[in-house]
């Protein structure tokens, strides 16, 4: 999950004035059944390397603790780099079929030109497990963290990135094809390009740069993938904007389009005339962002609609809260998970090539500076508790069935009916919106 700024929102309420200008159109009927996703449907669960691993090596995001950029000190996150067989096999007891974990380029290749034995011997162990518990690895490429001696060369601005960063990615997927994982490239990228100017790693100037230089570097390791693992499924996920996507991630992965094998989409929040102020006066309390499961049913719609033919897989969805507290709304983690799993459902019954989902995350871990956020099926205090304990929220044994039934009940009721004009997507949401049965 990433924290979204206030400018990327107000260029969508255009859309959304002029959707209401018409007036709602007639919603569009709901089946009194929806069928289970089936045994081919992906489910899985989803990490970063740097948000959950600790021991950092040194990169530009263990540099942004150092300088006291960050609310919180990043310590050893929830330490995933001691634990990783005993979190692995908390996945495997929900009944994932795939686990997405990162690749920290800091971690396997601490100087130019050498890479770290111990370094890749740990990625080499955690993708064993996981695939020995009978889970897929999705491998992701760039998580936003690069070493500490890139950052010197000048990070991005570097005219030398790009070829470093493929040398690195080249020595990942030789190391790994074996194993026939998924392979996300950049996490986010759009997002990457706000962390960077956010920290200091590039003027928002640069940002048409960085854009240009990940779209070279995704299209470039996309065909070395695959003449090294024909048949891979190759994604950079992006995250899903409430009203301003077409703006905001549209344009990149339009630029990689011919090199995509499924689109991926991280969604989280909704937006309406109702929340709009609340979340620009509070944009970065996530546990305030007002949740609309069915926003994840118009994001794939949306996708479709883009990018006809190409599998659609939901690589992150998760619920936040404030530490552990219960969130304002009395949303549960549970509740929401079923919810969105419903509108899953109704996705696929629509004729939506929706193949996958991950929750984001298995446990709570560092969001970006802060250890508030808390998204975890399983949670752990990181700041007040040295033996890092996983304790399992309501969401665990939501996921458990989840998995095992393929979905939700076929009578299942959301626990909240579906928002009008949602800016989501609001020509679809406003002309022709969705229902559930009375």
């Amino acid at each position: 999950m990433r924290l979204r700024p206030r400018g990327l929102i107000t260029a969508a309420l255009a859309l959304l004035f002029a959707a209401m200008a018409t007036g709602p159109a007639a919603a569009r009927p709901a089946p009194a059944q929806i069928a289970p996703l089936g045994p081919d449907f992906l489910w899985g669960v989803a990490s970063s390397g740097f948000q959950s691993e600790g021991h950092a090596p040194d990169s530009n995001w263990s540099r942004y603790v150092a300088e006291g950029k960050t609310a919180d000190p990043y310590r050893d996150s929830v330490d995933f780099f001691d634990r990783y067989r005993s979190d692995i096999e908390l996945a495997r007891q929900l009944g994932v079929r795939v686990y997405r974990i990162g690749i920290e380029w800091a971690r396997v290749q601490p100087q130019p030109g050498v890479w770290s034995e111990d370094g890749l011997r740990f990625y080499d162990e955690v993708i064993s497990a996981i695939t020995a518990a009978g889970m897929r690895p999705m491998l992701t490429l760039d998580h936003w963290v690069y070493p500490g001696w890139e950052v010197d060369r000048g990070g991005w601005r570097n005219p030398g990135m790009v070829d470093d960063w493929l040398a690195n990615a080249r020595t990942v997927v030789d190391r790994y094809a074996r194993y026939n994982p998924m392979w996300v490239t950049f996490n986010e990228p759009t997002f990457y390009g706000v962390n960077e100017v956010q920290h200091g790693g590039l003027s928002a100037a640069e940002l048409p740069m960085l854009a240009a230089k990940l779209a070279q570097a995704h299209n470039a390791i996309y065909d070395y993938i695959h003449g090294v693992q024909p048949g891979a499924w190759v994604t950079s996920n992006v995250a899903y904007v409430p009203g301003g996507d077409d703006v905001v991630s549209k344009p990149f992965l339009s630029a990689i389009a011919a090199r995509l094998d499924f689109v991926g989409i991280d969604y989280y929040y909704g937006l309406t005339f109702d929340n709009v102020v609340s979340i620009l006066q509070n944009f970065d309390m996530l546990w305030r962002n007002p949740l609309e499961p069915e926003g994840i049913y118009y994001a794939l719609q949306n996708y479709a609609r883009a990018f006809p033919g190409k599998p659609l897989y939901i690589v992150e969805n998760g619920m936040p809260t404030e530490n552990a507290r219960p969130r304002r709304d009395g949303y549960t983690r549970a509740d929401d998970l079923r919810d969105t799993v419903y509108w899953l459902q109704r996705a696929r019954a629509d004729g939506i090539n929706v193949v996958g989902y991950n929750y984001w995350s298995l446990t709570d871990n560092y969001e970006w500076g802060s250890y508030s956020p808390r998204f975890g099926l399983y949670t752990v205090d990181a700041l007040s508790d040295p033996s890092l304990t996983r304790r399992a929220t309501d969401a665990v044994p939501a996921y458990t069935a989840i998995i095992r039934d393929g979905g939700v009940p076929a009578d299942y009721r959301p626990t909240r009916a579906p928002l009008t004009c949602s800016l989501v997507d609001a020509a679809a949401s406003c002309l022709d919106p969705v229902t559930v049965p009375h």
